[in-house]
């Protein structure tokens, strides 16, 4: 999964998955397969908007990041998520502007969270290659720029997709979570120091109870066990310690009980002689 380097700046090789060139006709939209998930994730809403209305319901102004980049968009639309569904029937929507300030949100992933709350996928889209039976990324001329968000509260380059799957865990959106996860399981060409914060951030940012994420870092990590015990960062990382350092521990240390449990399992009839 990483490509073997002479420096500490390791990255995803193309072993597991990749960004492949698109073919229009073989291939569908993520919207598709998840237009009639994304259709119950609606119906659970607190208010669900009558058909048809979606479109010509008032629009919300929001303000995001330090920045106060604008976006617009229809209330019902946003209501979709259960965060903005409360707090545009609530006191924190001023009724004669219909402004919501959003000031720890990045414009880069709130766009994003837009884009898949109007189209059901965001950029770049997931395609279902029919003649390989695969989900791709699709492939875009800016394709390694796309894959990483600087985060002016961190100080570092994150993943989108973690970024993108931790707004969405705040605004209820679980079908987007599953979305991002996904993506993030296809990209490659991702430095080792970009992993790492990446996930101290998805563990800073996800519930001990919402598994996924963290479960996804860790098995890279494992995966990758070789690149990471050559990088530097790895090592700072660790001397700094946290959860994530505890959980990759626990999850070597049952990894390594399944390979004793099967070296010592009895040898079958057919491998004996």
């Amino acid at each position: 999964m990483f490509a073997r380097r002479t420096h500490h700046n390791d990255s995803f090789s193309k072993h597991r998955a990749s960004k492949s060139i698109s073919t229009s006709k073989q291939k569908r939209s993520f919207r598709d397969h998840a237009a009639a998930a994304k259709k119950m994730e609606r119906s659970r809403k607190p208010e669900n908007p009558p058909q048809g209305s979606t479109l010509t319901s008032p629009i919300v102004t929001l303000c995001v990041g330090v920045e106060q980049r604008l976006f617009a968009a229809h209330q019902d639309i946003l209501s979709t998520s259960p965060f903005f569904a409360a707090i545009c029937r609530g006191q924190f929507l001023e009724s004669s502007t219909k402004r919501v300030n959003l000031p720890e949100e990045l414009p880069e992933v709130f766009s994003s969270v837009l884009e898949y709350l109007y189209k059901g996928d965001y950029y770049p889209r997931l395609l279902h290659n029919k003649r390989r039976n695969a989900w791709e990324l699709e492939e875009t001329a800016a394709s390694g720029s796309e894959s990483t968000v600087y985060h002016m509260g961190c100080g570092q380059m994150l993943l989108k997709d973690t970024l993108v799957y931790c707004t969405a865990e705040r605004y209820g959106l679980d079908e987007l979570k599953r979305l991002a996860l996904r993506k993030q399981g296809l990209q490659s060409g991702i430095q080792c120091s970009t992993i790492l914060s990446s996930a101290r951030y998805a563990y800073a940012n996800t519930p001990e109870s919402d598994s996924k994420l963290r479960a996804h870092y860790l098995a890279l990590v494992i995966r990758s066990r070789a690149t990471f015990k050559r990088s530097g960062t790895m090592q700072m990382e660790m001397e700094a310690g946290g959860l994530l350092f505890f959980d990759l521990f626990v999850a070597m240390a049952n990894h390594i009980d399944d390979i004793a449990i099967i070296t010592k399992s009895p040898r079958t009839p057919h491998s004996a002689r």
